[in-house]
């Protein structure tokens, strides 16, 4: 059995064992009263319905409960700004050092670059689904066969006894279905999908969901996304294929960086390709020169290991990272660590 109840296959489930305890998460839970909530930067809906989630889950128990986001994370997603995240914290609260720290979906805390957060709080709690989590907390819960750490919010959940809302559950759901590729990723097993059908149960709105989600496109984004598909390029004999969207894009198309969600979809979907990767020019002031966003065409090509040559991470089948490097230099790096993994 896993830490946290499931059955486990020694044969084809061993990277499901989850490291940590689940049950020491929740003592941990119950014996402390305030806490501050973070994610990684660049939050997608996992890191927010996470964030969400845990936070609802808190507040249902009595807890004094914090979300912490830098400023420079929003606007959010288009996608993402129904999440009722209004009184999200943008610097840290002055009782900080009574405040037990929670990374939530967060593989390496240098993916949330604040220097309070390392060392300010009470303790600092990790939980996580991401195989190559650093486990840099105090307490670390790193369970890399669940299908997003929404889904473990849940487990915790269950634990507490706590009762599911509406609003949490709407929350968790985001997280699951985003993380998940709406079910179609091979993270999503028979738990997920019980999991998801709970959280229909305490209350989504399953076709307003998928409507905010994927149906709600503004103009300023399509005509971003024609052009993104426009510059799509193969490279590495057809290994990769890549689009790099440029300031000028944004300024030309009227479209926010926050506008680039979902159109790594569209390359990862091409037939043939090991790598999909969007390259983006980052024109926010405090970040680096360029993001990149990597999705795998087939079931063996791990991009987290392309991503962390660029200081970055994720997933076997979904990483990121930024850099310095120009858009020529990142393709050559690509192909060079491609040319190091075994092809399906």
């Amino acid at each position: 059995m896993t830490t946290d109840g499931r059955s486990v296959n020694p044969a084809t489930d061993a990277k499901k064992v989850a490291k940590g305890n689940l049950d020491a998460i929740a003592d941990l839970v119950r014996d402390n009263g305030k806490f501050l909530l973070t994610t990684h930067e660049g939050p997608d809906g996992d890191a927010l319905g996470s964030l969400l989630g845990m936070h609802q889950l808190l507040e249902t128990l009595g807890k004094d409960s914090a979300m912490f986001l830098a400023a420079k994370e929003f606007p959010l997603p288009i996608e993402y700004r129904h999440l009722p995240l209004e009184g999200v914290f943008h610097e840290p609260p002055a009782d900080l050092r009574d405040r037990v720290v929670v990374f939530l979906d967060c593989g390496n805390i240098d993916r949330m670059p604040v220097d309070f957060l390392r060392h300010g709080g009470k303790l600092v709690v990790n939980i996580d689904h991401h195989h190559d989590n650093t486990e840099f907390g105090d307490f670390n819960f790193v369970n890399a066969g669940a299908s997003s750490t929404a889904e473990i919010i849940y487990e915790l959940a269950m634990i507490l006894d706590v009762k599911i809302s509406p609003s949490m559950a709407r929350a968790l759901y985001i997280g699951i279905v985003t993380d998940t590729g709406k079910f179609m990723y091979d993270s999503t097993d028979a738990r997920t999908h019980e999991v998801a059908a709970a959280l229909v149960q305490a209350g989504v709105d399953i076709d307003d969901v998928n409507r905010r989600l994927y149906e709600s496109m503004p103009f300023e984004k399509l005509r971003l996304l024609s052009r993104a598909l426009d510059k799509i390029e193969l490279h590495c004999d057809g290994n990769l294929i890549t689009t790099y969207i440029t300031a000028e894009d944004y300024e030309q198309t009227d479209a926010g960086e926050e506008m680039t969600e979902g159109i790594i979809d569209h390359l990862r979907a091409v037939d043939g390709i090991r790598v999909a990767a969007v390259v983006r020019d980052q024109v926010s002031r405090g970040r680096a020169a360029r993001k990149i966003s990597m999705r795998s065409g087939d079931e063996v090509t791990d991009v987290s290991i392309l991503a962390r040559k660029f200081g970055g991470g994720g997933h076997v089948r979904a990483a990121g990272c930024s850099t310095e490097l120009e858009f020529e230099q990142i393709v050559s790096e690509i192909c060079a660590g491609l040319a190091e993994q075994p092809e399906a």
